[in-house]
């Protein structure tokens, strides 16, 4: 806790101070950019990795950056996704996982019969949310090990966890009048790389070659959200 305070204070002596302007800017409302869903893992730090300041990224976290299904949970997940398209007026989602997740570890350790679902009761009940991807993950046992193994298990928990938050009506409303965009992310801790899904190749890339590739029908698209919708920004 030591180390803890002492960031506090620095942060208001030093950091506050300079950024004293921002801060009462913000203190009259926000106007996030884009909804963040991630690992509550602590080697992860959305603004840092978006090079974002305070106000820009509306945050969801969780183990496993889960996301229930629409009437399967009711609880913090979809109230905070409701919030953000329907209060705040976000058009852009991001869904992002990482390397080295120990919720998608547990996941396969599960799958594998090798886990004591006894020992931490609540976060087998919670990952129950990610086995719509057990049988293919399964599938990948005899060709796949160690990290590839559970890098592939993690592209495709992302890509599970976009399915479920289609199911959401604030989502599938702002999708069907194009208002909105979700992007599905990893984050790759060791490298800093983040890496982005290409429905083109139905693999994962390099985040500047998605943004190539979809630069132009994403400037289209926002072009028509902004003139053809009564969308707050």
């Amino acid at each position: 806790m030591t180390r803890i305070i002492q960031g506090v204070e620095a942060f208001q002596k030093r950091v506050f101070a300079e950024k004293e302007e921002l801060f009462q800017k913000l203190g009259k409302g926000q106007s996030p950019l884009a909804l963040f869903i991630t690992c509550s893992d602590s080697r992860i730090n959305p603004n840092l990795l978006t090079q974002t300041e305070p106000g820009e990224l509306f945050i969801l976290r969780n183990a496993g950056n889960l996301v229930p299904p629409h009437n399967q949970f009711s609880g913090a997940e979809e109230a905070t996704v409701e919030y953000a398209i329907k209060h705040l007026g976000i058009r852009d989602i991001i869904l992002c996982g990482h390397s080295k997740c120990g919720a998608m570890n547990g996941l396969i350790q599960s799958i594998m019969g090798l886990s004591n679902d006894d020992a931490m009761p609540a976060v087998t009940k919670w990952l129950n949310y990610a086995t719509p991807i057990a049988e293919d993950v399964e599938s990948k046992l005899k060709e796949l090990s160690g990290d590839k193994l559970l890098n592939y298990t993690i592209e495709r928990n992302v890509l599970q966890q976009v399915k479920n938050l289609k199911t959401y009506p604030s989502v599938k409303d702002a999708l069907d009048k194009n208002q909105l965009r979700v992007h599905s992310w990893v984050y790759q801790l060791e490298t800093g790389e983040v890496i982005g899904y290409d429905s083109e190749s139905d693999s994962f890339v390099a985040l500047d070659k998605v943004k190539r590739q979809k630069l132009a029908d994403l400037n289209r698209a926002e072009t028509h959200t902004l003139h053809g919708s009564d969308i707050s920004i």
